[in-house]
């Protein structure tokens, strides 16, 4: 490699370095979540059931939203509609997780870092307490790496331990653009229609045994899989 194609290469990881350096700055949060929230009006959205959880929500009860990771890119234009219900939403610890997390304060999330697990982290705990205070959140069932369309067990986990509803949501695109990620990350496309339909909550109730554990989370993933944009 040529000297001046060097010097040209380290130039350009410098400024990846800080391009990365700003995306993960409150000041970029704001700036992303404007641009996305102006995309965001080119989209006709359509929502279906929301009453049934709603309806919950205002009663006094704790509800936890779950949805696929390739789908949420149209949660900024939705939680708009939600905005006085205060929500929390896990985020793992990567760098993208901290562009999200950056994202979700911008929307007026409290963003949980860390990721979950049935034995209990410290972020699946935080989730937990959140929603006894707050009674709402909303969980990304197969992130933030995969297996696409693989429910984890933090949701059942979470849902259980707050005394909260499970709400299964998904979204259909009329047109829309999927990213070479392990999600077939999904972003419509200008002027194109999105449906959100909610899935009447269920309760996944008390219980200790693995047995029903994994019904209950098999249960989550046979509702929202026939569901996963391929």
């Amino acid at each position: 490699m040529s000297r001046a194609n060097g010097s040209g290469w380290g130039m350009l990881k410098k400024l990846i370095k800080k391009i990365r350096r700003f995306a993960m700055s409150g000041v970029a949060g704001i700036v992303i979540y404007r641009l996305v929230w102006l995309y965001s009006f080119t989209i006709r959205l359509k929502i279906e059931n929301e009453d049934a959880w709603l309806d919950d929500l205002k009663k006094g009860g704790r509800v936890l939203l779950c949805a696929w990771h390739q789908q949420i890119f149209i949660a900024v234009k939705v939680y708009r509609r939600y905005r006085k219900h205060p929500v929390c939403v896990m985020i793992s610890k990567s760098q993208d997780g901290e562009v999200a997390a950056r994202l979700a304060q911008a929307a007026g999330a409290h963003p949980i870092r860390g990721s979950s697990s049935r034995d209990g982290g410290i972020a699946m705990k935080e989730m937990i307490n959140f929603i006894i205070h707050h009674r709402f959140g909303a969980h990304l069932l197969d992130g933030p790496r995969g297996p696409a369309g693989v429910v984890k067990p933090g949701a059942i986990a979470i849902a259980q331990g707050a005394g909260a509803a499970v709400v299964p949501a998904y979204v259909k695109v009329n047109r829309a653009w999927h990213l070479r990620s392990w999600d077939r990350f999904m972003i419509p496309k200008p002027f194109s229609c999105a449906t959100v339909t909610f899935h009447p909550p269920f309760w996944t109730g008390s219980f200790k045994d693995e047995q029903t554990f994994e019904q209950q989370r098999k249960r989550l993933e046979d509702i929202l899989r026939p569901h996963l944009l391929p």
